[in-house]
């Protein structure tokens, strides 16, 4: 039976499996560190389409094509879709699903996407409303650049805060029953808050972001009366360099250093000496295609038995930008464990 934990927290005492996982990933990516473990890189970032908006949509089709497949499960048997991503009305999700015929919850948490639509389908999982779900998010740089900035052809300047939009997407089939080769289990998760510290440099998102990963951070260790000590990492989504010195410092403010086990997906995707992506990667991609191809592999390597995986999300749009509004963050947790 599951319970709840303090304010904010849901413990899974029956856990719900990963299943099987994919990720697809653009040329940039396939070429940093990581770029041998997705498993798929595109040659060109348009992958044979038209327009940006266009890519993301196939990337989210042929992402979840990959996990049905590796699940060995066909569309009909996945009762739900939990699914989103950075575009106005989720259109790379709308237009790259629909063939699918799934019943889709479209959900919206920025860059915190791919936590929230696992947090979504593992309680839906756990409560006993669904056998299998799936879920999916994306982002790509010209898409999301096209949206929330400028059109690549205005080749704006940009400073050393900002990060690299991840072109990608990952995808994950989350099932009660474990099926023939489970990569992980989900056993907890810790739902964000609204963090807003005022700041409105759309430039620097780590450091709006840092104040709701500290949040949900030091809420999950209260919740479930824990210290960071109880984890092999605790992995951020997309903070990059500049957010996550802000969040060791606002956690030691709090009474939790976690210096020696956090993990940054946005870090870890990009060289950040040798491809110019300045404070690292970002995007609802980013953290999801990190689980799906390096996260997951640890784990089931032994190397990793339990972590705290904690996409990052700021809450902007094109048209609060430009009316002047800060930009709030948001942070969801889901802790992961190795099925052995």
């Amino acid at each position: 039976m599951n319970r709840q934990a303090g304010k904010s927290s849901i413990y899974l005492e029956e856990p719900v499996y990963i299943r099987s996982s994919a990720s697809i990933v653009g040329k940039k990516e396939g070429e940093g560190p990581l770029g041998l473990l997705f498993d798929m890189a595109g040659d060109d970032d348009l992958f044979g389409c038209k327009t940006w908006e266009e890519a993301e949509s196939n990337l989210q089709k042929d992402a979840v094509y990959m996990a049905l497949e590796k699940a060995k499960l066909k569309p009909e048997e996945i009762r739900y879709l939990f699914a989103g991503d950075l575009l106005g009305q989720s259109i790379a999700t709308s237009f790259g699903l629909s063939s699918y015929e799934i019943p889709l919850f479209g959900v919206y948490g920025a860059c915190s996407t791919c936590g929230e639509s696992i947090s979504l389908g593992a309680m839906a999982v756990a409560a006993g409303y669904a056998d299998i779900v799936a879920c999916v998010t994306s982002s790509h740089f010209g898409s999301a650049e096209k949206e929330f900035r400028y059109p690549l052809e205005y080749g704006n300047q940009r400073p050393l805060s900002a990060t690299w939009t991840v072109t990608g997407s990952g995808a994950f089939i989350l099932g009660k029953q474990p099926g023939s080769k489970p990569r992980a289990r989900i056993t907890a998760v810790t739902t964000g808050k609204i963090v807003d510290y005022g700041l409105k440099d759309s430039m620097n998102m780590g450091a709006c972001m840092a104040p709701a990963a500290a949040d949900t951070i030091a809420r999950h260790f209260q919740d479930f009366n824990c210290v960071p000590e109880a984890y092999d990492k605790i992995i951020t989504g997309d903070l990059g360099s500049v957010g996550q010195t802000v969040l060791l410092d606002l956690l030691r403010e709090k009474g939790y250093d976690i210096a020696e086990r956090h993990m940054d997906c946005g870090i870890e995707i990009y060289d950040a000496e040798t491809q110019d992506t300045h404070a690292g990667g970002s995007g609802c991609g980013c953290s999801a295609v990190t689980l799906s191809a390096y996260i997951l592999k640890q784990i089931e390597e032994g190397n990793w038995k339990k972590v705290l995986f904690l996409p990052t999300g700021a809450l902007l749009s094109k048209t609060s930008f430009n009316e002047g509004q800060s930009v709030p963050g948001i942070a969801h947790g889901v802790v992961i464990e190795s099925v052995g």
